[in-house]
């Protein structure tokens, strides 16, 4: 395997929602990657006009730079301007510099991960928080660490998590992004990592198989309130912090959005190396930006109204300005490994035939 073969195999490790890894590698030459963005807007419901999936590019390339930084290459980046958003061409370009050293966080590229389950509550010190900022640049963090911060935000994600599980088109991604009965995945979220217990994941396992059996537990049998509890309100509570990564604006172009995410992944893996697990906690953003941008997502009125009032949440908790540039939303704290975790698809089934013209 060659240096550019092994700085992909590496970058394919970046974080993506749900692990949908939206992206291929086209391999130029020894100096040229071109990557392929793709979105998920057409049939998922939390990829708002694909942002997120964009964030997901942004800590692609940059894992790319880190990687390839262990063979003394620099990086360059150019998103092509004539391409549909939908399809988006990143055009990589590597070039050895004498200047560039190995980034210590290439150590932490394979073993970063999701942890969803409760952490430790013992608080970050200062170090740790000074380099988490520094690494987070150009966002700025606002943190939410007393008990009554992690509870505010607590209860913001459990009410968050109602919308979530008792929306129709929630409910058609959900579907499809778990592996039930798995530990690993290459391309889904296990069920043993979804951050249920078993009985709470046998359950779902066979209400989730329609909506109808979805909609019958939501209505009489309080079928919320136990994934709600475990995955949202407790672990919510059962953290060092919450951490909103601002944007120094309101978020509006790709490049705003790819740039986030080279700072939401440098964030991550900082913390990784600080011994810190993270989960995000990114639903909350995107259904208070369907709403301040009077976005229809569903069907439901009832659930546009529901959006509205999480926005209002949102804002009273931290100020509408700030919330109209958070980037990235997500809980931290001190804990093991998870011993469940999303994969990644091999190199060779994320690479595409070289076009004509390059």
């Amino acid at each position: 395997m060659d240096a550019i073969e092994q700085i992909l195999d590496l970058a394919r490790w970046a974080p993506s929602g749900d692990n949908t890894q939206p992206w291929k590698f086209e391999i130029v030459s020894d100096t040229h990657v071109v990557v392929h963005g793709f979105d998920t807007r057409d049939h998922v419901v939390y990829d708002l006009d694909g942002h997120p999936s964009q964030m997901a590019h942004g800590a692609l390339l940059e894992t790319i730079r880190i990687a390839a930084s262990q063979h003394g290459l620099g990086v360059k980046v150019t998103q092509r301007p004539d391409t549909p958003e939908t399809h988006l061409l990143y055009d990589v370009r590597f070039e050895a510099d004498a200047s560039v050293t190995p980034d210590p966080l290439a150590a932490c590229i394979t073993t970063r991960c999701v942890q969803r389950r409760p952490m430790s509550t013992r608080p970050l010190g200062d170090t740790e928080k000074a380099k988490l900022a520094a690494a987070a640049q150009p966002c700025s963090v606002t943190w939410f660490e007393s008990f009554g911060a992690r509870w505010t935000i607590a209860k913001l994600n459990f009410a968050n998590a109602h919308l979530r599980l008792t929306l129709p088109e929630a409910y058609l991604v959900h579907r499809s992004v778990i592996e039930w009965k798995a530990r690993y995945s290459t391309d889904k979220i296990p069920e043993a990592a979804v951050g249920v217990d078993p009985l709470t994941g046998s359950m779902m396992r066979w209400v989730m198989q329609s909506w109808e059996r979805v909609d019958l537990f939501n209505r009489y049998f309080g079928g919320t309130l136990a994934p709600r509890l475990q995955l949202d309100l407790i672990p919510g509570i059962a953290c060092a912090a919450h951490a909103c990564l601002v944007f120094p604006r309101q978020p509006t172009s790709i490049a705003d959005y790819v740039t986030a995410g080279r700072a939401m992944q440098r964030f991550w893996l900082t913390a990784e190396s600080l011994g810190l697990r993270l989960q995000p906690e990114m639903t909350p953003l995107i259904f208070s930006r369907y709403h301040r941008e009077q976005r229809v997502f569903t069907k439901m009125s009832v659930k546009q109204a529901e959006a509205g009032v999480l926005a209002q949440r949102l804002e009273a908790i931290m100020g509408r300005d700030e919330a109209t540039k958070a980037a990235f939303l997500c809980r931290l704290g001190w804990a093991e490994t998870a011993a469940s975790r999303s994969l990644r698809l091999e190199l060779d089934q994320l690479k595409v035939a070289r076009s004509e013209g390059r």
